[in-house]
């Protein structure tokens, strides 16, 4: 009985060392996707070994699309040239079809569309990376709206030290494009880590950050209301429909009651790029003693259709009555190649002949979230000196 006892013991010991392995969990070599070498070059890695075709479709290298090779294992690569400093986008498009790394968890969505992301650093991009510094705090804040008749959410950004201090802080309202909501700013423009880094190196002033949802038919992000899972659409109902400017005092409002802010014109500003610079015209040219700093990145100009609207009528007395209630900053930037560079800067020729002063950033590039958080560094630290 022993020896049965001592037989099947010593069976099952090489079964389990049989076992072992075959689950040797280094018999295949981890796959490192994107792998950034020591010159910026950025090599891409995809295991498909029955595909016929992988592409990998980006915004960077000059190109959008390019052919990886396969190798004899089924590995398909493709490597960069040297990418300068900035946070990149990515996805496969394998035989046509577009999927993620599946050996890049970092991921993004931008209106319907999920990207892998990348950041090359040493230079621009070091402005909106975690550094090790001290950490503002991000809070997702819902509010009800009496013009719109719903409860609506805000991102909002509180400096460095606010919970710990009795201080007021005066507030930059950070505005999206279309499509976006009030993540956008925090998730595609890294709002919080350019302002973590700013503040920290004394670039800027402590200041808080308003972000709201500029669609007005949306409470909040996808998935965030009680509309459910449902597809995010660029175009809403509400586009330049006038809810967002006409409605946005409550915005001020809210956070005057909830939060310790300084409630003067001196001490508020609003930003917005795209549609969110078209609703900072706006809303500044219809509240015009309400912000002294101004920004417009890569302003959406009203549509003539629009102008019926009454709070996009008479622009040219709003904006003289702004000009003479005074400001300190009106700062407009656009990319060279930006679809908006024309009427922006038809826009620029009005504000010239009403001598309307304003800053004024011409950037490379396009309508872009490169050019935008570019923007945002740029304009921050000129706020509330």
């Amino acid at each position: 009985m022993m020896k049965f006892r001592l037989f099947i013991v010593l069976m099952l010991l090489v079964h389990f060392a049989t076992a072992q392995e075959n689950l040797d969990f280094n018999s295949q070599k981890p796959i490192v996707s994107p792998e950034i070498h020591a010159d910026y070059s950025v090599t891409f890695r995809l295991l498909a070994p029955r595909a016929l075709e992988v592409k990998l479709v980006g915004d960077f290298g000059g190109q959008k699309e390019v052919a990886m090779q396969k190798t004899s294992d089924g590995l398909w690569t493709y490597t960069s040239s040297p990418l300068p400093s900035n946070l990149y986008s990515y996805t496969f498009k394998v035989d046509g079809l577009v999927m993620h790394d599946p050996n890049n968890v970092y991921l993004l969505r931008d209106v319907a569309s999920v990207v892998n992301i990348f950041l090359i650093g040493n230079g621009k991009a070091d402005d909106y990376k975690v550094n090790d510094v001290p950490h503002g705090t991000v809070l997702k804040q819902w509010y009800h709206s009496k013009g719109l008749n719903a409860a609506r959410r805000l991102t909002v950004y509180t400096p460095p030290g606010y919970e710990s201090t009795t201080e007021s802080y005066p507030v930059l309202y950070l505005l999206h494009g279309v499509g976006g909501d009030e993540e956008a700013w925090m998730q595609l423009g890294r709002a919080s880590q350019i302002m973590d880094n700013l503040i920290a190196n004394k670039k800027a002033k402590p200041m808080m950050v308003v972000m709201t949802n500029g669609h007005t038919s949306n409470s909040a992000a996808p998935g965030e209301s009680s509309k459910g899972f449902y597809k995010p659409i660029m175009m809403t109902p509400d586009v330049f429909n006038g809810d967002m400017e006409r409605n946005f005092k409550e915005v001020i409002d809210f956070i005057e009651h909830h939060y310790r802010v300084k409630k003067n014109k001196e001490n508020r500003a609003i930003a917005g790029l795209s549609m969110g610079g078209f609703h900072t015209l706006y809303i500044s040219a219809n509240y015009p003693n309400t912000f002294s700093y101004m920004g417009l990145f890569s302003p959406a100009i009203l549509p003539p259709k629009e102008k019926q609207i009454e709070l996009y009528q008479h622009l040219d007395e709003k904006l003289k009555l702004q000009q003479k209630n005074g400001y300190r900053l009106y700062w407009i930037g656009i990319g060279k190649n930006d679809f908006l560079f024309k009427p922006v800067n038809t826009y620029r020729e009005k504000l010239d002949a009403m001598h309307f002063k304003y800053t004024y950033h011409e950037s490379d590039g396009g309508h872009t979230w490169t050019n935008w958080r570019d923007y945002l560094v740029d304009f921050v630290p000129m706020l509330f000196k």
